[in-house]
């Protein structure tokens, strides 16, 4: 693997070294959609049912990689969609089969997701299950073939070629998952796909309900789906999930880049280095002596750009209970705001001022008719970067975020795995084997 990025911050580096792995892989043909394996004639019968009318379903590719059965491209044509920003430089563009599977385009419109299918989507029992992957992630990396992004793009020195979803199809789930088309999107837009995703499974197997599991960032869009937390185009909850699982989610958000934020932006600013495709405390920042400023990589809406709104809207403060990293550069100025010897920024209060959709998820809270369960990581473990040490965690999200009930009607179970840091959450076994007790 190539040399990691230094401060490079969890989740955000997941997906970062996978184009140049996924470049040598062929490219999975479009075709039509195949009958349903093994299907009785219930099935057959609930086979041809319609997809909502407001999805488009505008290509299928079958056979896909590693692992899935079939990868499907939608569109939801439902006005208040939008082409979000994207940086400049490429940083967070679709790669290699994601980019294939949103028809050669690097940027695509959000209103186009990914519908993914596991072997046995057709012949499994029990309630089926949507996986919700994190930021900058997809569903191939996340769910189904760790080691995708080579060498510590898991969070371990070695990664594994099988995850979360092959554990749960062989124990007769029938899984399947969303790709969204901007890897930092706006969550609002992106709960409305995971309610499209759902109605789309309940329409191909006859189904009442579905369950849902979100890992770091997919909390969010699954959890606001289940609470209604919509844009004012949006369509509210339709009562069809079962269960919510959250990996990692910060339930109570998070405030990492803010209180770690000389050693993140390192990992960023291509003067000094960096790459990642990650949102910064810092609008300007010197590097080898120049002062550099990038609005594009800002976490407030800046100068026209706004390429990370899906991290603006986890933040929230944890200085009162944690305190800041005074071992930073500029710690003081980059997370309450202002101009620092070498950076200058808003501050969190500022980011969470323009957007922050923690505080409304909690108040909107979850039906009390969806069992709710709660996984944190417990190892500040993961190579390569300034783990968050502040307090219990796994590394960026801290034990009490992620098993924060506020708002949850039925918090139906918790659990903390202190093996697992906060990339391993999609494969470790501790991790997949508690997610299947709870579904069940």
């Amino acid at each position: 693997m190539p040399v990691r990025p230094r401060g490079t911050s969890v989740r955000l580096f997941a997906a970062g070294c996978a184009a140049a792995l996924l470049a040598l892989l062929p490219a999975p043909a479009a075709q039509a959609v195949p009958p349903p394996r093994g299907a009785s004639a219930v099935q057959a019968a609930q086979a041809v049912q319609q997809d909502p009318s407001h999805l488009t379903r505008e290509a299928v590719f079958t056979p896909a990689a590693n692992g899935w059965e079939r990868v499907e491209r939608y569109l939801d044509t439902t006005p208040g969609f939008t082409q979000e920003d994207y940086p400049p430089d490429g940083r967070g563009d679709q790669d290699g089969l994601r980019r294939t599977y949103f028809g050669g385009v690097a940027k695509p419109f959000s209103g186009r997701f990914l519908l993914y299918s596991a072997p046995g989507w057709d012949t499994g029992g029990g309630t089926p299950v949507l996986l919700v992957h994190g930021a900058n992630d997809n569903p191939d990396r996340a769910w189904a073939n760790p080691g995708e992004s080579g060498g510590f793009g898991c969070g371990a020195a070695s990664c594994p070629s099988s995850g979360l979803m092959q554990y749960l199809d062989g124990r007769g789930k029938r899984v399947f998952a969303i790709g969204f088309a901007h890897k930092e999107g706006d969550n609002l837009m992106q709960a409305q796909q995971v309610g499209d995703a759902v109605a789309l499974i309940r329409a191909r197997l006859g189904v009442e309900k579905v369950d849902l599991v979100g890992w770091s960032k997919g909390m969010m869009s699954a959890r606001m789906y289940v609470s209604s937390v919509k844009p004012s185009w949006g369509r509210p909850y339709a009562g069809d999930v079962r269960k919510l699982i959250t990996l990692g989610g910060p339930n109570g958000g998070y405030d990492y880049p803010f209180a770690h934020g000389w050693a993140h932006n390192f990992s960023i600013w291509s003067e000094c280095g960096g790459s990642v495709n990650s949102p910064s405390p810092h609008t300007s920042m010197t590097c080898y002596g120049a002062s550099r400023y990038h609005p594009e990589f800002s976490f407030v809406p800046t100068d026209g750009w706004d390429a990370y709104p899906g991290q603006r809207q986890m933040l929230a403060r944890f200085d009162h209970v944690y305190g800041v990293n005074q071992t930073q550069q500029d710690w003081y100025t980059t997370y309450y705001g202002g101009r620092g010897f070498y950076t200058s920024g808003p501050g969190i209060q500022a980011a969470i001022d323009a957007g922050s959709l923690i505080d409304r998820i909690q108040r909107a809270g979850v039906p009390a008719d969806v069992q709710t369960y709660l996984l944190a990581g417990g190892a500040a473990t993961v190579v390569g970067i300034v783990n968050e040490t502040r307090g219990p965690g796994d590394g960026v999200v801290f034990t009490t975020s992620a098993l924060d009930g506020t708002g949850i009607g039925n918090l139906a179970g918790t659990a903390v795995v202190g093996t697992a840091n906060h990339l391993e959450l999609g494969w470790k076994t501790a991790v997949s084997s508690q997610v299947a007790a709870w579904l069940g």
